[in-house]
């Protein structure tokens, strides 16, 4: 563990928490994974399952979060929120992630410019359909920035919010750009049914369920 001090070891953040559990969502589903929650967002989903991470948190310097890392001994490392891009920080921490030699994801709103991140990071950036309440939020300039190792995420409260979705992955030939993702809203929309919407139309997507909940449950750190 280095020894050096705060002011030398970059710039802080303000951590929710870091916990090791299996990614329960996007193409590295079901992997060993350590989250880095970093604290606060700017947006206010209707469906959002991680509130507890809007206000609160310990300042931790960009060294301290890389050692607390490197300490769990698993080598994928996914940076979440909150919305982690809403801290400055966040790009030096991501960097200094990679530089350790770790896979590295970012977990994002799509309400953000995303296009300073390392290009070693692979981004999962959400597009938030109109039952999320922050669909006028969407910064859509961040499609001309997608790259074949991002992910986009659709996460769909009932039918109206499939059909926007649908018309906007049509429209922009999303899936020719990146892997599309597209999830029920927890609780809200059942699985069966968002799956017979995509039969139905063929669309070209990957559908996921979030693998930690159904394992744990809405526990926080799981």
């Amino acid at each position: 563990m280095s020894t050096r001090s705060g002011s030398e070891r970059g710039p802080g953040l303000r951590l929710t928490e870091i916990f090791v559990s299996l990614q329960g969502e996007s193409t590295r589903i079901g992997v060993p994974t350590v989250f880095v929650r970093l604290t606060g967002c700017p947006l206010r989903c209707h469906w959002c399952d991680t509130s507890y991470a809007f206000e609160g948190g310990t300042m931790k310097t960009v060294g301290e979060i890389v050692d607390a890392v490197s300490d769990t001994g698993v080598d994928t490392v996914c940076v979440t929120g909150g919305e982690p891009l809403a801290q400055a920080a966040c790009l030096p921490l991501l960097e200094a992630l990679c530089d350790a030699g770790l896979s590295v994801s970012l977990e994002t709103s799509g309400a953000l410019d995303v296009s300073a991140v390392d290009p070693r990071v692979a981004r999962v950036i959400d597009v938030k359909p109109p039952g999320s309440g922050e669909v006028a939020r969407n910064r859509w300039q961040n499609l001309e920035q997608l790259r074949p190792g991002d992910e986009l995420k659709f996460v769909v409260a009932d039918e109206n919010d499939y059909l926007w979705s649908r018309t906007r992955i049509d429209a922009d030939h999303l899936d020719r750009r990146c892997t599309v993702l597209m999830s029920p809203v927890h609780g809200r929309l059942d699985p069966a049914q968002l799956a017979s919407w995509i039969l139905r139309d063929r669309l070209p997507v990957r559908m996921q369920l979030q693998l930690h909940k159904l394992i744990w449950g809405d526990q926080p750190g799981r």
